[in-house]
């Protein structure tokens, strides 16, 4: 007897940004499907899939943003739900990556939580990952199956090129993002600037911008990063810029975070317009008139729609998005 194999893809949503994977739903033109999740009165969390999905290609989307330890652990026990029911591949999808400045150890007795994390995912069942903008690309080393890293730039860049126009500058907010600022400034035709700063060593969300690094007086800045948390990077940056003659600051970013005090140091800051995107859902309470959220679902839908009909995902990116 010869049977010939069919492919089947299954979609499935934590609870951290239902939104977002409906938009990605939405875009592949299937149905999310039903882990009927519920969590115990001690907090212990429950997952049961509504349908079979033995022999099906698994597609889990869970961001993970706060509580950030309650997202990865469902995750991961969704994953491992779907691995005993007998699934053929499951893919963790992680527009934003837990733990990802972890990546490293700066200072003595440190954990690198990162690689953590990727080792939990290969515990819980998980043969592959894919994730936007992860804050270095060292950590799809981390994990020991493949490791799809999108890149959120082309959507920026797209809204960007329509609402920026004259004497445009890209700017870094510090030394460690001169590279994706090169890549914005390449594709707006754009200079190049750079910030110098100092990070405070008992406070890391305290942040001194010393210097300007390029010529942006009288001109448009852009300050380009991954992510924005506290906002004390950006907004020093940008507060720095607008003492050297900037005639107007915006910023833009893949991850807002935007944990407090982000709204009240945007609110008073320089900037005045920042571009996000919604890999991490954005409450009404931060939700400012300056800020512009952009979509990544269709990226990820892509992306997603590649690792099922194994094509390369590279290619829709260009090949921009390995580093």
């Amino acid at each position: 007897m010869e049977l010939v194999p069919t492919k089947r893809l299954e979609l499935y949503s934590g609870r951290s940004h239902r939104g977002l994977a409906e938009e990605i739903a939405e875009r592949l033109g299937v149905q999310l499907g039903e882990p009927n999740l519920k969590q115990f009165p001690n907090g212990e969390i429950h997952c049961r899939y509504d349908e079979s999905i033995r022999g099906a290609d698994v597609f889990i989307v869970q961001t993970h943003c706060v509580p950030v330890n309650d997202s990865i652990m469902e995750q991961l026990i969704m994953i491992d739900a779907a691995k005993r029911a007998s699934a053929k591949r499951i893919t963790a999808v992680c527009p934003y990556y837990g733990y990802s400045r972890q990546d490293r150890k700066a200072s003595g007795r440190e954990p690198i939580t990162a690689k953590l994390v990727a080792d939990m995912f290969t515990a819980a069942g998980a043969n592959r990952i894919v994730s936007v903008d992860l804050h270095s690309g060292q950590i799809q080393g981390f994990f020991d199956g493949p490791v799809d890293h999108l890149t959120a730039t082309p959507v920026l860049v797209t809204r960007l090129q329509e609402e920026a126009s004259g004497d445009l500058v890209v700017v870094a907010p510090d030394a460690g993002r001169l590279k994706a600022a090169e890549v914005y400034a390449q594709h707006l035709n754009a200079d190049l600037a750079s910030i110098w700063k100092k990070r405070s060593k008992t406070d890391s969300s305290q942040v001194e911008a010393l210097g300007v690094m390029g010529e942006v007086e009288g001109r448009l800045c852009l300050l380009v990063d991954d992510m924005i948390d506290t906002a004390g990077t950006i907004v020093a940056a940008a507060d720095r810029l607008a003492a050297a003659g900037a005639s107007e600051v915006w910023a833009a970013a893949t991850h807002g975070v935007l944990s407090d005090p982000a709204t009240d140091r945007l609110k008073n800051s320089s900037i005045s317009r920042l571009f996000i995107t919604n890999t991490l859902p954005l409450p009404p309470e931060k939700q400012l008139p300056n800020i512009e959220v952009l979509s990544a679902a269709g990226i990820i839908a892509d992306a997603i729609d590649a690792v099922f009909e194994d094509t390369s995902v590279s290619e829709i990116f260009g090949g921009e998005n390995q580093s």
